[in-house]
């Protein structure tokens, strides 16, 4: 009984037919022919030039016995359904393959040993995608190589219709049958089987004198039709070449066999093409989200900072989800974290205008309640079925306090400095975009030492669990983890996030997940100094005296000067504008920070004074002496600030 592959995974027997045992026995295929069995059928039709194929099995003479024709055609027939049922399976194996190294593996595997014993798979490099312009020159790229093992590699017991000896294997060169890159000749023999597109055998005009071109040189392919050169052609160019090659102990290719490697060419060359195409579609989808994610984290004083941001998963990683941390005037930070509903490149553009959005907010210094409304309004002039998650909060380290609105997101977890972990309760509200809701803030207390978690429902939430288990299961571990590093120390920031995503198992990456964690350290009480000023010709001396005390209370002498310098000039155009009393505000951390804060909408502006002018020389000194300043408008005026490095 001959035995005939029934997938492209390896040789298995097809059960008997009805014909086949009825067959008289001298018409069994002989000994020598096994390797024919492992090949999809290959029809017994010679080549024009070269007579007779080898190793096909004779036609007997007609005689009286008129069933002997049927069984020619019933096996012919036989043969050209294996082939078809050859060529399906490795088209489905081929087209399974999402990236590119996957599609290249699927025709190696689908094509060693059931349809040849070894083969070379070369692509272009680089690869163009899509209309892209390909750069030149042309250069062929040996992708991959898959064999059947040699003769000597095998062992005694090893199976001897599966061992091989290829003279395209040069023995010096180990397992790398061929040149690793080729450079095509514009008019030379590859470059016009390469344009001709249809495979062609390795013995042909054309191909004898490109192998080797192809190959390197010194190396040449067996004799008679032992290998086939198959183009690789995607939707718009050629875009490499596939060598098939069978050992002596096989029957060589027949013209059949052409029309299959066609088959494999066409499918692995349209699904490269699809796959380059995908390949550049992700890096775009990812490139997009990642910058419209802050690059790095601020560093406000009274708070320490970390983030995490991962994709859901290869095939779904552009989504919506982001954070920010926003520097406010005195020393507050506001802490965003948002989720825009859908995985796309619209999920990600909306998420971009979100984040602008309520960038542009916080510096307007609004209360959380009313940024999280302007956003709304924004996302439904987005369009009507935009909407979002968002959660918005603003700590000051002066007051050890925290404001925190919430539309329709996940509850912060807040870990305290003796490892206690508590969802805090803050009012849910309705998601960004659904319109006519009232958002509500809550004020807290953020003692030093306790961290703040924020993050998306990608989390807490997965097709395993419902999101209030995971919130748990998340308190449950950011308590454990405290507990680690005891009841005086909080965990370091970084560690905590990674622990944190380590909570994840194989199944619950459903979603984007966006981590930002607060590590809230304050500013002490004896580190401020905190005045109020009428607005009169008396307030920039009385600010300088104040300054000079709070400079000698805290060590600072030697910035006296410079301060008072400072204070008097921006005090003085504070008094200018202002209707009601002046701020004045000293902060001592790793700086030394200034703030001055009147009424007046109006910021001020550096300019070059002449030299006739009496003023508008504050700020031109302002900028001179100190490390850095800066002007907010507030809803009830503005603050300007200057910082100066303490010794």
């Amino acid at each position: 009984m001959t035995e005939h592959p029934t997938s492209h995974e390896g040789r298995q027997p097809l059960a008997a037919r009805p014909q086949e045992r009825a067959r008289p026995r001298q018409e069994e295929a002989p000994p020598g022919a096994a390797a024919t069995a492992a090949i999809p059928g290959p029809s017994p039709v010679p080549h024009p030039a070269k007579g007779p194929v080898p190793g096909a099995v004779p036609s007997p003479a007609p005689g009286p016995d008129a069933a002997t024709p049927v069984a020619d055609t019933q096996t012919v027939s036989r043969r050209e359904g294996d082939r078809l049922r050859f060529v399906g399976a490795a088209t489905r194996r081929i087209a399974r393959g999402i990236d590119l190294d996957e599609i290249v593996l699927g025709l190696c595997r689908a094509s060693v040993p059931t349809f040849s014993d070894a083969i070379l798979v070369y692509l272009r490099d680089p690869l163009p995608v899509g209309d892209e312009r390909p750069v030149s020159p042309f250069v062929l790229r040996l992708r991959r190589t898959d064999r059947l093992r040699l003769a000597d590699e095998e062992s005694e017991s090893g199976p001897e219709g599966e061992r091989l000896r290829l003279s395209v294997t040069d023995p010096q060169a180990g397992l790398l049958p061929a040149a690793d890159l080729c450079e095509i000749r514009a008019g030379g023999a590859l470059a016009e089987v390469l344009r001709g597109v249809r495979p062609v055998f390795g013995d042909s005009a054309a191909a004898r004198v490109a192998l080797p071109e192809l190959l390197g040189a010194g190396r040449t392919v067996p004799t008679g039709h032992r290998a086939i050169l198959a183009p690789l052609r995607g939707r718009r160019r050629v875009i490499g070449a596939a060598v098939f090659l069978r050992g002596t102990d096989r029957p060589p290719f027949e013209a059949n066999d052409l029309l299959v490697a066609a088959q494999l060419a066409t499918h692995t060359a349209l699904g490269i093409d699809k796959a380059v195409l995908y390949g550049r579609e992700a890096y775009i989808a990812d490139e997009l989200q990642r910058t419209m994610l802050p690059d790095s984290l601020p560093q406000p004083t009274g708070v320490r900072l970390a983030s995490r941001y991962l994709p859901a998963a290869e095939t779904a990683r552009v989504g919506g989800d982001w954070y920010d941390a926003i520097p406010l005037p005195g020393s507050r930070v506001a802490l965003v974290v948002g989720d825009v509903m859908g995985h796309s490149m619209t999920s990600a553009a909306i998420m971009g205008q979100l984040r602008t959005t309520a960038q542009t907010l916080a510096g307007l210094d609004l209360p959380p309640q009313e940024v999280l409304h302007h956003l709304d309004e924004q996302a439904q002039r987005l369009g009507s079925d935009r909407m979002a998650t968002c959660l918005y909060a603003v700590y000051d380290p002066v007051a050890h306090r925290i404001t925190i609105a919430n539309a329709g997101h996940p509850p912060p977890v807040l870990l305290h400095l003796g490892g206690r972990a508590e969802v805090l309760r803050v009012p849910p509200g309705a998601p960004i975009g659904v319109g006519g809701v009232d958002f509500e803030a809550v004020e807290l207390d953020a003692p030093a030492g306790a961290t703040l978690l924020l993050y998306t429902d990608g989390l807490v939430e997965s097709r395993l669990r419902d999101v209030w288990t995971g919130i748990e299961i998340l308190r449950e571990r950011l308590a454990a983890t405290a507990q680690l590093t005891g009841p005086d120390h909080s965990p370091p920031l970084e560690a905590l996030c990674d622990d944190v995503l380590d909570m994840l198992g194989p199944g619950d990456r459903d979603d984007d997940i966006a981590l930002l964690a607060a590590r809230f350290d304050g500013i002490a009480p004896s580190d401020v100094a905190y005045w109020f000023l009428e607005p009169e010709d008396a307030a920039p001396g009385r600010a300088r005296r104040l300054a000079r005390r709070a400079l000698s209370r805290w060590g600072l002498d030697d910035l006296s000067d410079e301060v008072e310098l400072l204070v008097s000039e921006v005090v003085t155009n504070a008094v200018r504008y202002a209707e009601r009393p002046v701020t004045l505000r000293l902060l001592r951390t790793d700086i030394l920070r200034c703030e001055v804060g009147d009424d007046s909408p109006q910021l001020p502006r550096q300019r070059r004074a002449r030299e006739t002018d009496e003023g508008g020389r504050g700020l031109f000194l302002v900028n001179r002496l100190a490390r850095r300043w800066g002007a907010t408008r507030l809803s009830t005026g503005k603050v300007v600030w200057f910082e100066m490095a303490t010794p």
